[in-house]
């Protein structure tokens, strides 16, 4: 299966980058899965298109996120929402009368797996203790890019990688964000795990030693 972008943003802007992620799902193929930083839905899209058919239907898919602007991300590096497309901004403005950003946009795009799928609005700081880590088999990191937050959200789902599931994060290798690079480090160091560094040092795939 191809990564495909369904008319609207996505950090993988570079299809070979989309690929190289449902490739990584695809060895594991994880039943329940966790993302953390929905943004347009276009990765939980895909997931869920591969779980599919995978599975047959019999998946969990949990996707957390903001889902808006707001003062909560001032201290975030986080993607730009609006189109650089003029024919993007008016199809969502004019024609699907959504702000792409959006919960509700999100589940239109996904509501052909509306019994599969959990959205959550908030903040990953608040929200991951009060999921039940112990029945999340994959997660996959691109929320916020803040170092404090990516050591809250990965001590936070500590117990998947007890368990034997994955922690694939993304942007390891982004140098504006020196953050990520930095907790993820250390988390990996202080718990003994396994992190294995993949495509081009894009993505830190974290498992169990």
């Amino acid at each position: 299966m191809k990564f495909l972008k369904y008319f609207r943003k996505s950090s993988f802007k570079k299809k070979a980058d989309g690929d190289f992620f449902l490739d990584q799902i695809k060895i594991k193929k994880p039943k329940s899965f966790l993302e953390i930083g929905v943004f347009h839905g276009v990765t939980a899209r895909n997931v869920c298109e591969l779980l599919y058919q995978i599975h047959n239907g019999d998946f969990k898919y949990i996707g957390l996120d903001l889902f808006e602007e707001n003062s909560d991300t001032k201290s975030e590096i986080i993607p730009n929402t609006n189109f650089s497309n003029p024919f993007k901004r008016i199809y969502f403005r004019y024609i699907k009368k959504q702000n792409p950003y959006s919960i509700e946009a999100v589940e239109d795009l996904l509501k052909k797996f509306k019994k599969n799928i959990h959205l959550i609005k908030g903040n990953s700081n608040h929200i991951l203790k009060k999921i039940d880590m112990t029945k999340i088999e994959y997660v996959f990191l691109d929320g916020g890019h803040d170092y404090e937050t990516i050591k809250n959200d990965l001590n936070s789902c500590i117990e998947v990688i007890n368990n034997r599931g994955t922690i694939l994060c993304d942007d390891y290798n982004l140098s504006y964000a020196p953050g990520v690079k930095n907790a993820i480090d250390e988390f990996v160091k202080n718990n003994n795990f396994k992190c294995e560094i993949l495509h081009n040092s894009r993505f830190a795939k974290i498992e169990k030693s």
